[in-house]
């Protein structure tokens, strides 16, 4: 078992001046129990707490790490552009080099506007949609997590697809009065409330794969769904791929996809094209991303939006993330996944192991999860037992039951081997 007392006295120092002692919530652990574990550094597939001790790391800063810890091209790339500054307020070369090398990976998008946030990037792509609509209703899913802007922290009401009501103290009903909530994959619901209020539905946004309530992939093709939904109604399909984004291919979950034929009218990405820098982005058609300021109404702005230094990160990121890197990710997260589906199988401990791509989580459930009622059904508690023996034995997992899972490239089968004999 690994001793922790450097991280204890650190998480006690922060809980005096900090809300709860982190910037994030699910960092807590309260969703585990226990004491979070204080970071200190990471080189390749393990990171390194301030009482030393190492662990296989399946978070990878929830994404970003995609080529695994101080890749030193990364590295290099971020030194050079901080030796010239931090920021300048202006435009930048590596904020038009990054964003020629997005849209040269996803084909639908024509022009990128970059901001530091996801929850920043979707909140701007919804005010963009209404604009470009002229219509005030937003159509989300149970489950699906876009941010932390206000008039998306909902959750459903008692019918089916009711008026959201506010799933946070400080966000007013008038915040979320024009957001409405059904379940994911029930595309019935969908079509229903299409049929009855169409003409003033602005968007429909969801992420590509769902991936905050645990990995629950789309039934039927079901995005697809979504996508001649909105096109026979007026309304815009919002992607949200800033899990996604360049992590399940070379031009994301879309890209992975684009033999359905079809395409979403606004992108949100986040995550990858940072390289683990605060650094997000939208991006579409031309005749929609236009209406952005200077040239359209719809207003945004941001003093570190394409930071130089986010953007050298990304940049030298994406460079690095070929169709070879996504072959053995999808390599390792099938021999980890289905290794730990195996151990769970022989004990005769009830679960679910579902994948979409890389990104794969376990529900402790004996059916499948199609939605964020099925994802809470599980035993959460049995996924603390497993989440704590794992720390101990050196691998640390996202510290929730409703989370995906990330592998990264630096891994290889001596650390998929470890994992699987720990």
């Amino acid at each position: 078992m690994n001793h922790r007392p450097e991280s204890e006295k650190l998480f006690n120092q922060a809980k005096a001046m900090i809300p709860g002692g982190v910037s994030s919530p699910v960092r807590a652990f309260s969703a585990v129990g226990g004491t979070p574990v204080f970071m200190k550094r990471g080189k390749g597939s393990f990171i390194y707490d301030v009482d030393g001790n190492e662990y296989i790391d399946f978070v990878g800063s929830w994404g970003p790490m995609i080529l695994g810890h101080a890749r030193p091209e990364v590295i290099a790339s971020v030194n050079q552009a901080v030796a010239n500054s931090s920021s300048f307020g202006t435009p930048t070369l590596n904020e038009v080099l990054l964003a020629a090398e997005i849209i040269a990976r996803v084909e639908p998008v024509e022009r990128v506007r970059f901001v530091s946030s996801g929850t920043e990037a979707v909140m701007t792509a919804v005010r963009l949609a209404r604009a470009a609509t002229n219509r005030k209703i937003i159509v989300k899913f149970a489950g699906c997590y876009h941010g932390h802007t206000d008039s998306l922290l909902v959750q459903a009401g008692s019918g089916v697809a009711t008026l959201g009501l506010p799933n946070s103290p400080g966000v007013t009903p008038g915040a979320v009065a024009d957001t409405l909530v059904i379940a994911y994959n029930d595309l019935a619901a969908l079509e229903n409330l299409f049929t009855t209020r169409g003409n003033e539905i602005a968007a429909v946004i969801t992420e590509a794969v769902p991936a905050n309530m645990g990995v629950v992939p789309g039934l039927n093709s079901f995005n697809k769904s979504i996508s001649q939904l909105c096109k026979k109604y007026g309304s815009l399909f919002i992607l949200d791929e800033v899990m996604t984004g360049f992590r399940i291919s070379r031009g994301g979950w879309w890209e992975a996809n684009k033999s359905e034929g079809w395409s979403p009218d606004i992108f949100t990405f986040g995550k990858v094209i940072g390289g683990g820098f605060p650094l997000a982005a939208l991006g579409g058609r031309v005749e929609v991303m236009n209406l952005l300021a200077p040239i359209g109404p719809v207003y945004q702005a941001g003093t570190l939006s394409g930071n130089p230094v986010a953007s050298a990160a990304g940049l030298a990121t994406l460079k690095l993330c070929d169709h070879d890197l996504y072959r053995r990710l999808d390599e390792y997260a099938d021999q980890v996944g289905n290794g730990i589906s195996q151990l769970f199988a022989k004990f005769g401990i009830d679960h679910q192991y579902q994948q979409e791509g890389n990104l794969f989580s376990f529900f402790f459930t004996p059916d499948p999860v199609r939605n964020f009622d099925d994802a809470k059904k599980q035993k959460s508690e049995f996924f603390a037992k497993f989440f704590h023996g794992a720390l101990d034995a050196g691998i640390y997992l996202p510290p929730s039951a409703f989370e995906a899972w990330f592998v990264n490239g630096a891994m290889d089968n001596s650390v998929i081997d470890q994992v699987l004999t720990k």
